[in-house]
C-alpha cells in the first residue's frame, strides 16, 4: 500500500510538526514571562513602611533592578509584592548585599564610549 518512501515522507512530516507545535508553545511561554517581568520596571518601589526606595529599572533574571539616588539595588523579586502601581519590598532587606547585586547588574549593563572611541565601565 504504501512504498518507503511515502513512508519516509509521513514521518518525516510528523516530526516536523510535532517540533513545529512544541516550539510555539515554548516561545507562548517565554513572552508571558517577558510581560510579567516588563510590568515590574518604571515602577516606584516602597520598603515595608510605605518610604520610596526607588523606582525599578530592570529585571536580571531573578533579581529586580531599583535605582536608588546614584546607585543600583537589587532584590530578589520573592522579596517584591505588587501594590496597584508601586512595588512593595516584603521582610527586611540586606541594604548592602542589595547594593553588591545592584553593582554588579550596572557593571554588567552600562559601558560608556571615551572621547577616543574606548570603552570605560561605568559613570
Amino acid at each position: 500500500m504504501f512504498t518507503s518512501t511515502h513512508r519516509f515522507v509521513i514521518i518525516s512530516q510528523a516530526i516536523t510538526g510535532l517540533f513545529f507545535f512544541s516550539r510555539k508553545k515554548q516561545k507562548s511561554a517565554d513572552s508571558e514571562e517577558d510581560f510579567y517581568k516588563n510590568g515590574l520596571t518604571c515602577r516606584f518601589v516602597l520598603d515595608g513602611a510605605g518610604r520610596k526606595i526607588g523606582e525599578s529599572v530592570a529585571v536580571d533574571e531573578d533579581i529586580l533592578i531599583i535605582k536608588s539616588g546614584k546607585t543600583y539595588l537589587g532584590v530578589p523579586l520573592k522579596h517584591i509584592e505588587e501594590e496597584e502601581k508601586t512595588l512593595l519590598v516584603k521582610g527586611l532587606v540586606d541594604r548592602d548585599k542589595a547594593q553588591q547585586l545592584g553593582e554588579k547588574w550596572r557593571a554588567e549593563s552600562f559601558c560608556i564610549m571615551d572621547n577616543r572611541g574606548k570603552k570605560t565601565n561605568g559613570f
